[in-house]
């Protein structure tokens, strides 16, 4: 990794800090939505980084990968299905204390096979809720993953 040094003269002294550049991580992230309008979240496993969190499914993009066969490899070693089209939904970049992550969100309706944890993860349908004010309410999907949940009243409304 590559490092940089800021200085900042503060009075007569003069003040160093380093930060190290964190590489971005492409991520392939799997929106599927059943004919019930509800969406399938999955919770990280004990182990990972933020354990506990609901996250949509997928993984990181491997070198020669196109975004929607990452994501078909991911959801087959997760989730056991074999997904049909993607659609292009949003990308996002997010720093996490642990990973500098793109997030590549593609909309799927379309996949072979019942979904289910093969990695040792709880899955949930989940329909998202509008309030008064705009924001979503997922009452038995919670927490969300940090990145994620700034897109959902834009996901509700599609």
């Amino acid at each position: 990794p590559m490092g940089w040094a800021t200085l900042t003269q503060a009075g007569s002294s003069m003040t160093t800090s380093t930060t190290t550049q964190v590489k971005r991580i492409d991520v392939a992230v799997g929106v599927l939505r059943n004919a019930q309008g509800e969406y399938l979240f999955a919770q990280r496993p004990e182990g990972k980084p933020m354990a506990g969190y609901w996250e949509f499914p997928g993984g990181k993009v491997e070198a020669g990968e196109s975004i929607h066969d990452a994501l078909a490899r991911e959801l087959h070693e997760e989730l056991g299905i074999d997904i049909g089209d993607s659609t292009h939904w949003l990308e996002v970049e997010h720093v996490y204390p642990h990973a500098h992550v793109l997030l590549h969100f593609r909309i799927i309706t379309n996949w072979q096979g019942e979904p289910h944890g093969r990695e040792n993860q709880d899955l949930h349908w989940q329909r998202l809720l509008i309030n008064a004010d705009g924001s979503v309410n997922t009452p038995s999907t919670e927490p969300i993953l940090p990145a994620t949940v700034p897109l959902l009243p834009r996901l509700a409304q599609l």
